[in-house]
């Protein structure tokens, strides 16, 4: 099976980069329906996308403000993706609050270890069918549905594509989850055989194990509604998992232990995908067509390769995780969740980061749909500019006043003092790895944006677990859980370089060279600005001071250099804020 695209049309794009490097036009809504653009076809093209040809009709219908998305401006950028940040920090605040439950209620100790096990299940189904595998999949399928009716196909191609893949995969979701739950105390000895208490790890893992159903149908929702650019419903998700898993802890903790927290992703998971129902069948009712044309015009616009690709490349990239916990088991009770602590706090800066990619990989896939591969590139280096000084100020925030934060967030009830100290010095050198999270996170986007199969991400995140793996045992005799951290680092990294090297010959064409040499600027930022942060948190007094005056101390830093740099990075962030306070009050993202 594979993608098939309309055939190019002859006429001037209506698109494309300017003399000043400026888009002049993309595709998206923030709200409402959108105008009819001027030469509103769709230049859907075969180059760049690899994909064959079919004829177009000669004459395509009139086009409702319904079948077709428009112009997607600066503005819209900025809005969407403040919008898409709220609530994503609300999500991440929520799930800093679960942590800090889930440590004042149960500590640090075996039977959170028993828990962490099981939560291995929901964090490999979040990035296969959440996060990486189904968006990678599904948001270019929806893209080339959406240029397929804006070039008039029959019937309609979006519903086309629902109704063939959504009963499949609804199905699939079930049999995993039934499969998860007979398999648990198998799943529990490969992950963990040294764990104490591993009665306990299946017992989470069984409850946990629902979530695959939730945590599909909230991935196929979100890359269908970020296809249309609708981004509120998919960035409030994990406002209503987390707070499912928060109420499930305190209604039920005194009588289920952890197995609360287990069960409370379960329901989590659920209250995921109906928050974004109601938008996502709004989507589908909005153009009406006969039964028989639906039929005829279905495609089967999803292949088995580029399936597999993704699903693989999220499994090797996820696999990080299970490395990490195999080789923790074999360390004294709660160093999995020194790991885990640790990690959740560190990851928040890399969330951020990739909040602009999320927003912009639909206009991705719609400009290589169209056969813009300018546009396309355009897009992919400004994205990528911005992660990577976000990153690295949120980086060099967490290893400069690792302590502090570690001490505020969690330190009280079972979490103790001593706990407090190993996880701050496993959150600083597992913070080195941030930057490589983000560059991967933002050109995977870009190799699997023209919804066709390719290896080379896949074979690069191998390469990355093999350095993760090799160091990890090397280094987690002497080192203990610091190893296990160092070993996430380089092996991201590793990963991070290896995409970067192929972009221009598999991927998106990006200019590397000059990619590198903007990249570099912030990077130096971001050290003078860890040491001088770090100085100033450890003069203070307590640890909200020095909380304080170290972050505060990083943020000025890092601006001024970035500023003196010239870093490309730095200046978009001021322009959106700026234009996201003149516009809000005239618009609102749905």
């Amino acid at each position: 099976m594979r993608v098939t695209r309309p055939r190019a049309s002859r006429e001037p794009r209506a698109s494309g980069p300017s003399a000043n490097g400026r888009t002049t036009s993309t595709y998206g809504t923030v709200h409402g329906r959108a105008p009819e653009t001027p030469h509103g076809r769709a230049h859907a093209t075969a180059q760049g996308a690899g994909a064959t040809a079919t004829a177009a009709p000669a004459v395509p219908p009139a086009r409702s403000a319904d079948t077709e998305l428009a112009p997607v401006s600066r503005g819209f950028l900025a809005k969407a993706t403040l919008v898409t940040a709220v609530l994503s920090i609300a999500g991440a605040l929520l799930g800093l609050l679960r942590d800090q439950a889930l440590a004042r209620l149960f500590g640090a100790g075996s039977e959170t270890d028993a828990f962490l096990v099981a939560w291995t299940v929901p964090e490999f189904a979040s990035t296969l069918l959440i996060e990486d595998g189904l968006a990678f999949v599904l948001i270019p399928a929806f893209s080339l549905a959406l240029a397929r009716r804006a070039q008039g196909a029959p019937g309609d191609p979006v519903r086309s594509l629902v109704a063939t893949t959504l009963p499949r995969l609804s199905l699939a979701f079930v049999a995993v989850s039934a499969l998860i739950v007979g398999t648990a105390p198998q799943l529990v000895e490969a992950l963990a055989p040294g764990l104490p208490h591993p009665a306990l790890a299946v017992d989470c893992t069984r409850l946990t194990a629902l979530c695959v159903l939730g945590f599909g149908l909230t991935g196929y929702f979100s890359a269908a509604l970020r296809a249309h650019r609708r981004f509120v419903a998919p960035a409030a998700i994990y406002v209503a998992y987390n707070a499912g898993i928060i109420t499930a802890m305190y209604v039920l903790g005194g009588h289920w232990g952890v197995r609360s927290a287990a069960l409370g992703v379960a329901v989590g998971s659920g209250l995921m995908a109906l928050i974004q129902l109601p938008s996502f069948v709004r989507q589908l009712c909005r153009r009406r067509t006969v039964r028989a044309e639906l039929v005829e015009s279905t495609e089967r616009a999803v292949s088995v390769s580029l399936v597999a690709t993704v699903l693989l490349f999220a499994l090797c990239r996820q696999s990080q995780v299970l490395i990490e916990r195999f080789l923790a088991s074999t360390l004294p009770a709660g160093a999995i969740s020194h790991l885990n602590y640790a990690q959740k706090v560190a990851q928040i800066p890399m969330t951020l980061s990739l909040m602009l990619c999320t927003v912009t990989f639909p206009v991705v896939a719609r400009a290589l749909a169209d056969g813009d591969v300018e546009r396309a590139r355009t897009r992919v280096e400004r994205d990528l500019a911005l992660a990577v000084c976000v990153v690295l100020l949120g980086a060099a925030t967490v290893i400069a006043c690792a302590p502090q934060i570690v001490e505020l967030l969690f330190q009280r009830g079972a979490f103790t003092a001593r706990d407090s100290a190993a996880t701050a010095d496993v959150m600083r050198v597992y913070a080195l790895g941030l930057l490589g999270q983000t560059v991967t996170g933002c050109l995977v986007r870009s190799y699997f944006s023209a919804g066709r199969p390719t290896w080379y991400p896949v074979s690069a995140m191998a390469a990355g677990i093999v350095v993760t793996s090799w160091v990890g045992a090397w280094t987690v005799g002497p080192w203990g859980v610091l190893g296990i951290a160092a070993a996430n680092a380089s092996g991201i990294t590793v990963t991070a370089a290896l995409l970067l090297a192929g972009m221009r010959r598999r991927s998106v064409p990006i200019r590397t060279r000059q990619v590198l040499a903007e990249l570099s600027r912030p990077v130096r930022a971001a050290v003078v600005a860890t040491l001088a942060g770090a100085f100033v948190a450890s003069r203070a007094d307590s640890a909200l001071t020095g909380l304080v005056t170290g972050a505060a101390t990083v943020l000025v830093v890092f601006s001024l250099l970035a500023r003196a740099l010239g870093s490309q990075g730095f200046e978009p962030v001021v322009r959106s804020v700026r234009s996201v306070t003149r516009r809000l009050t005239h618009g609102r993202t749905s």
